[in-house]
């Protein structure tokens, strides 16, 4: 057959990198900064710090990716199922020839995602009974050191202070903290179980009481105290902790899980300590108390001990029908021990007369005749299971005496053993001996070892010498 070449075509060729290229260079061209509303799906985090996710309707999905820089200043971290807005721009990603887009930004679709995520989480975590009223303790009345996780700017810790100064001085530890961004939760999680960790007795006090106190905010700016880290650190508190964050309207899952909520954080130092002036005047009200209830009840017991003694009779009435009968008893007592020892000594003679010498040598033969025996039949036994043993040991002798290795010597084998005495059971070990000790039924021989010979066996195909062969 013969080929026709076929015209040259004008279409240009392009290489994959130069495809790839292109599309890209068209596509973010198109698309330079886009705002996405969508589903989270699938909420994956490298180790390197970067956010892999999906964003999705109910007839497409885009994949997208935040690097670890964008990630730190998310205010709001996307979760599965939770719908958001998400402010990036269009690329691709040519080792995978697909398109992504890079989220610099995420916010919620309105607050109504943002406080449904907030109702699931609230959910399950009560569920877990993080939010359970038996798990709360009780404020101590009053805390020597008052630990306070806070920011150490702002007014928020100088209104703990100076409410703190006016009702009661106590010790203030602030452990400073971010109350706002997305190193909130883990650093107030790390603050409450930093003060937990501190020993007591150790060179820093250890806090009586807890405050995590924050002004107050839009829901974004309270949402580090939302976070899971932040209300498990809360709940798993040995130190009773009070949460004042935001101001009373404003509630957060802190809140479910502190001992107690304060609706302001001076609202909070009102609970952490009493008035000092009128803990004073408390104090003199119990004292005055006190002095008048003991006053009292001296009064009352001793018009009770006057009522009672009325009712008791005089003791000589008390003693006398004891003392009477005791008479009466030392009356009778001579006569009855006299009848007593009349009756044992009748007694002793009835007993005395039964002990005759003669019954008494009766019982003791007696007695010598079973001794006697029980004596021969344990005798008899004893020769009985000796003869049974003497037979069983002259059984194993003949036993040892045909078996042993002198009886297989008799019967035409000998033993082999090298100068040292160790037994020799392979011609390989007997060459390499310097001496053989060779042991018959009647001696021992010496002898010198020689150069084993392997003697040639004869194939079992063939004949023995001087036999001819069949086939």
């Amino acid at each position: 057959m013969e080929l026709i070449d076929e015209p040259a075509s004008n279409t240009p060729e392009f290489s994959v990198s130069e495809i790839s290229g292109a599309v890209k260079r068209v596509l973010e061209g198109e698309f330079g900064r886009v705002r996405v509303r969508g589903e989270v799906g699938r909420v994956v985090v490298a180790r390197t710090g970067h956010m892999y996710f999906d964003l999705k309707d109910d007839r497409a999905v885009i994949a997208s990716v935040s690097w670890k820089g964008q990630v730190a200043r998310m205010t709001v971290r996307p979760e599965e199922g939770m719908e958001v807005i998400a402010t990036g721009r269009l690329t691709t990603f040519a080792p995978q020839s697909k398109y992504q887009l890079q989220v610099e930004s995420i916010e919620p679709a309105g607050a109504g995602a943002l406080m449904a995520m907030l109702e699931k989480r609230k959910a399950a975590l009560a569920a877990e009974g993080l939010f359970a009223t038996e798990r709360k303790r009780a404020l101590p009345y009053l805390p020597r050191v008052i630990g306070v996780v806070s920011s150490p700017q702002g007014a928020v810790i100088r209104d703990i202070l100076h409410r703190l100064q006016d009702r009661f001085g106590v010790h203030v530890l602030l452990w400073p903290v971010a109350v706002q961004g997305q190193s909130c939760a883990p650093e107030v999680a790390r603050a409450i179980a930093g003060f937990n960790a501190l020993p007591a007795g150790g060179p820093i006090p250890r806090p009586d009481l807890l405050i995590v106190a924050r002004g107050g905010g839009s829901i974004e700016d309270l949402w580090g105290f939302n976070e899971e880290i932040v209300v498990r650190a809360a709940a798993a508190s040995a130190i009773p902790l009070i949460s004042a964050v935001g101001h009373e309207t404003d509630t957060t899952l802190i809140d479910h899980a502190a001992d107690r909520r304060a609706p302001t954080p001076s609202a909070a130092a009102e609970m952490a300590v009493p008035v000092h002036a009128d803990l004073g005047a408390h104090l003199a009200t119990l004292e005055a108390r006190l002095l008048r209830a003991g006053a009292q009840a001296v009064v009352a017991r001793r018009q009770r001990l006057s009522d009672l003694a009325r009712a008791v009779p005089r003791p000589e009435a008390l003693i006398a029908p004891s003392a009477q009968r005791f008479d009466q008893w030392a009356e009778r007592f001579p006569g009855s021990l006299r009848a007593l020892l009349a009756a044992k000594r009748q007694e002793m003679r009835s007993t005395s007369a039964g002990l005759r010498p003669a019954t008494i040598l009766m019982q003791i033969d007696k007695a010598r005749e079973r001794l006697a025996d029980r004596a021969d039949r344990a005798a008899r036994a004893n020769r009985t299971q000796i003869n049974r043993l003497q037979t069983e040991l002259a059984s194993l002798e003949r036993l040892r005496q045909s078996l042993g290795y002198p009886a297989t010597l008799r019967r035409g084998y000998a033993v082999v053993r090298d100068g040292a005495d160790n037994l020799l059971t392979s011609a390989a070990s007997a060459a390499k001996a310097t001496e053989l000790q060779i042991e018959f039924s009647d001696d021992i021989i010496t002898a010198l070892p020689a150069k084993p010979v392997r003697s040639k066996r004869a194939s079992p195909t063939e004949p023995p010498a001087g036999q001819g062969s069949l086939f």
